[in-house]
Formats: C-alpha cells, structure tokens, sequence
C-alpha cells in the first residue's frame, strides 16, 4: 500500500513538472522587450554624435552585438567628456548586456551603479530586480518588486505592471508562501480581462493552474487550465493552442480519462506539425452533415404539413383555403430567398472576376519591371566589365550607383508585392496600438538619409513627440517607407522633403509627407485616389516603379481606419496626406 501510494505521489510531481515547462510562466522572470527604449537609445546617440563611443554602443546594444556593446561603452566611462546622463545610460547598456550574456551578478553591479535621479531609473530597478532574482536572492528581489507595484499607470514606462506581479508571484511561490503569491496571479488576470487581452489570459490562468496544482489542489486548477484551453480556440498562435492542449492531455491522463487525454494528445500534436487543416475538412464534412440533416428535416416538414393540409381540407374548402395560402406565402419567400441567392453569387463571380483581372494587370507589370529591371542590370554590368578593365573609375563609380538603384527599386518592388499579396490574402498580423509618430518616423527616415544625401535632398521632420496615433505598428512603416520612396523618387537634385502633423480635428491627426518634387497633374492624381484603380501607368518612364507601393498604402490606411489624400501642382511638389484616429 505504502509503494502505491510513493508510486502516485511521484506520478503528480512528474505531472507537475510537465506543467511547467510546458506553460514556463511559473519558471522564470517575466523579461523587459528592449525594443521600446533602444529607440530612445539611438535618438540620444544621434543627438550625441560626437561621443563616438557612446554612438556606437548605442548601435551595437540595437544590433544585439553585446560584447561590442561591452567594449565601447566601457570606453565612453571612461573618457573625460562623458555626462551624468550618457553615464548613466551607459551602465544601463552594460547591465542589459551582461544579462544577456546571463552574467548576472556583474549586471547587479552596472544596475547600481545608476544614480536614482536618472529618467529611466524604475526601469533600472526592473533590471535590477531580475538580476537579483535570476541569483536565487527572492527576498531582496521581492523588496525591489514591492516598491514598483506601487507605481501609477504613467510611470510603467518599457515594463508593464503584470511583469511585476508575475515576478513578484514567482518569489513568493520560490520561498513556499503561496498566500502571498495568489493576489498578484489574480490582479494580473484582472488586467488581462479589463484589457480583453486574450493571449495574457491564456497566460496568467495557466500561472493560475499551476499555482493549484503545485499545491495539490486539483479541483482549483483544473477549471483554470480548461478557461485556458477554451480561450485558445479564439486566438491564431499555435503555441499557446499547443500549449493548452497538452496540458488538458496530462490532467485528464491524471484523473484516468484516457480516452480524452488521448483526444488533447492528438490535438497537441495537429498543431505542434501545424496540421489544422485536417481539422478543417471535418469541420467542413460535418457542417455537410448538418446541413444535409436540416434539409432533410425540412423535407419531413413540410411532409407532415402536407398531411395536415389534408386532414384540414376533409373538415371544409375553409381549411383547405387557409392551406394554400400558407403554401403561397412560403413559396413567394423561398422565391424571394432564391432571388438573393442568386444576386449574391452574381456579385460574387464579379468580384472574383476584377480580382482575376487585377492579378493578371499585377503579374503583366510587375513581370514587365522586373525584366525591365534585370535587363538594365544586365547591360550595366556588361558596360562594368568594360570600364573595370580600362580602370575608368569615374564611369564605374556612376555605374555602381546606377547598379545600386537599379537593385533597390526591385528589391522595393519584391517587397511591397510580398505586402500586397499578404494583405490581399487576409494573412497580415495588424495590432492597433497607441503610438508616438515622431519616434516611429525617425526610425523609418534613418535608412532613406543616404539616399537623400546622395541627391543632395534637405530633410525636416517637424513632428511633435507628444503627437499621438493608434495604428498598426508594422503596416505605418510600410506606409512611410513607400511614401518617403516616392518623395525622393520624385524629387529633383537640391530638393527637399518634410514631415509634420496638423491636427484635422478631435478625432483625426493628419501625417504630411510633402516633396518639392516634378509634381502630377490634377488628372493623375485623381486617377491616384480612385478605389477601382489597381496599378497606375507611369507618366514618367525615367523613374522605376510600378505605382503598387502607393496602392498597398491605400489599403493599409483604410486597414488602419485612416484615410488618404493627395495635394499636388504638376511641376510643383505633392503633399501626401494620411489621416490617422488619436483614439480606438
């Protein structure tokens, strides 16, 4: 009885175990996503250009080079020139890359070395409270956890408060006090339900399982682990699709359901392959099923209403009257039904029709630039060859650069029908999210200034930092890149370009790309902004392009709930106007 029992209480630790990695909430810190404050990292390198070693530290921390990183950030230290400010973000470079070199007690050590007046310094004491947890010191950890969770809503800046709860959880579970764990496991659920963020749902009552299940408290875990499980089915990440599946396999093989552990089982696996479509054709085979029942059941319907109509019509012509009528009323509405149907389908065919036709107008134009393309490409390198071997260097440095752009503007092109054909498939991933335009233009314009120096272009981006939009991340620097493109595409040598905002009304900030450029006529720009123009011809068959660049940021500004306006002379530059919500 007694090996029984150590048999048991062995299989629950292994299922335990299991639980764990699986869901690995439980296992380790909640980390800070560097990404929100490299972009402070490079505006401040960019505003420090003459402290070359903070400058590329600043570009080797971005790039993820840590032991680069380590070096000239410890060069910047240590010169004269260095300010209290650069020192401090200079540590804070340090710190986060001897944490991702997972050397953590040299980390500690950067971290307090910030001083407490520094801007991100409860960023800092994020950071520090991590090193000091991934060192096993929970108490210390917790102190430092505390005192963040205090914080208001403005000052999360780069970490977020259900960081700090699921850190804070972690330490208490670590030191056995599972009374002082369950609040900040139940506030974070709280935030995800308030913030309808399904993903952190499935997160946080994952933590929440398994907080009862180390515990031996089944029958609290259970449900949370098949919230979770539920929840999955409404989202698109197949990890946590995955995820929840096998942990629904293990606890139904921990309470003897083999038969529908072996059900989680074989789901988990569907999408650890990603073979959902499988899935799919049952799912398609028994909606056939139902629908075949449900006419079925209709035709038994209108048997038994048959039969009723001749019972009726044996008790008088009154009944039999009444009877016709009904079937009059029912064939006039599977009449009318029948009618739309049918409209639906013709409108159906149309539409794939145009959408038939503007795939052979992509492929015919988007064929014809590339080899158009590839043919420049061809001959400038033929000429290449000639000039290397004369060593004509003027020639073949106006080559390269001919070369150059020629590759640029296919590359271009590859990419917006990469965009173009995802968005025309539903298969883009949009998140609408708030948004600092000046940062996020700043980011876009840093790849576009070599191009613009080369064509001797002026830039200006005039945008307020308290500018605020909320839009899809991704797709808004798709939309920036194409319009910056075309700006100094279409401008001339010692033009110039900028960028500003004007506030349109409460409800929309208008974003201004503006280029003193050849301009377009009043016709072509019309033509530009019609919903049924697919591809437009180009008037000017010296500049490459395809007009799909400008097509796709149509669709992405409507995708973003925006929308698109154009303002040009022929001759005398065009503003390009995007209009984006300030709020959901």
């Amino acid at each position: 009885m007694t090996i029984k029992i150590i048999h048991i209480l062995k299989i629950k630790l292994l299922s335990i175990l299991i639980f764990m990695v699986l869901c690995g909430h439980l296992n380790a810190q909640e980390k800070l996503q560097p990404s929100g404050y490299e972009l402070e990292l490079i505006e401040k390198a960019s505003a420090h250009k003459s402290q070359v070693f903070f400058y590329k530290a600043a570009h080797f921390f971005a790039e993820k080079n840590w032991d680069s990183t380590l070096v000239y950030s410890m060069r910047h230290l240590n010169s004269e020139k260095s300010s209290k400010e650069l020192k401090a973000f200079s540590h804070l470079l340090r710190g986060e890359s001897f944490v991702n070199k997972k050397i953590f007690k040299q980390a500690e050590a950067e971290f307090r070395l910030i001083p407490q007046d520094f801007e991100y310094y409860n960023l800092v004491k994020f950071n520090l409270a991590g090193t000091v947890l991934e060192q096993n010191q929970f108490q210390n950890a917790i102190d430092i956890y505390l005192e963040l969770s205090n914080l208001s809503d403005k000052e999360y800046v780069f970490f977020k408060k259900s960081s700090v709860n699921s850190n804070l959880s972690l330490c208490y579970l670590h030191l056995g006090e599972f009374d002082k764990a369950k609040p900040y496991l139940v506030e974070n659920i709280e935030l995800s339900l308030r913030k309808k963020d399904t993903l952190g749902l499935i997160k946080y009552y994952g933590n929440m399982a398994n907080f009862y299940y180390e515990q031996y408290k089944d029958n609290l875990a259970i449900p949370y682990f098949e919230k979770a499980y539920q929840l999955s089915k409404n989202i698109k990440d197949i990890e946590s699709k995955q995820l929840t599946a096998n942990n629904m396999a293990v606890v139904e093989e921990n309470r003897k359901h083999f038969k529908e552990a072996l059900a989680y089982r074989k789901e988990s696996e569907q999408w650890k392959d990603s073979l959902n479509n499988q899935n799919k054709i049952y799912e398609v085979a028994n909606l056939e099923r139902q629908f075949a029942v449900k006419q079925k059941q209709k035709e038994v319907d209108l048997l038994e209403a048959e039969n009723k109509a001749k019972e009726i019509e044996k008790n008088g012509l009154l009944y039999s009257a009444i009877v016709l009528l009904l079937l009059l009323v029912t064939a006039i509405y599977f009449y009318r039904e029948k009618l739309k149907t049918n409209k639906i389908i013709t409108a159906q065919k149309e539409r794939l029709d145009a959408l038939n036709a503007t795939k052979d107008k992509l492929f015919s134009i988007v064929s014809h630039d590339l080899r158009s393309s590839v043919n420049a490409l061809k001959m400038s390198n033929t000429k290449l060859l000639d000039n290397l071997e004369a060593k004509n260097l003027d020639a073949l440095d106006d080559l390269l650069q001919t070369n150059s752009a020629i590759v640029n503007g296919a590359y271009n092109l590859l990419d917006n029908l990469l965009h173009w054909a995802l968005l025309q498939t539903n298969q883009s991933y949009f998140e609408i999210t708030s948004l600092r335009l000046f940062f996020i233009v700043e980011q876009t314009v840093y790849n576009y200034k070599p191009l613009m120096l080369e064509k001797q272009i002026t830039f200006e981006n005039t945008i307020s930092k308290q500018d605020v939009v909320f839009a899809d991340q991704e797709s808004l620097k798709i939309i920036l890149r194409n319009l910056l493109d075309n700006a100094i595409k279409f401008s001339n040598t010692n033009g110039s370009i900028k960028i500003y905002t004007q506030n349109a009304d409460d409800a929309f900030l208008d974003l201004i790309v503006e280029d003193s450029g050849v301009g377009m006529s009043p016709s072509k720009r019309l033509e530009l902004l019609s919903d049924t123009t697919v591809l437009s011809k180009k008037e000017n068959e010296n500049i490459i392009g395809t007009g799909l660049g400008l097509q796709l940021c149509k669709s992405m500004i409507k995708k973003n709930n925006g929308t698109f306006a154009i303002e040009s002379t022929l001759g005398s530059g065009t503003k390009m106007i995007i209009s984006l919500p300030k709020k959901v």
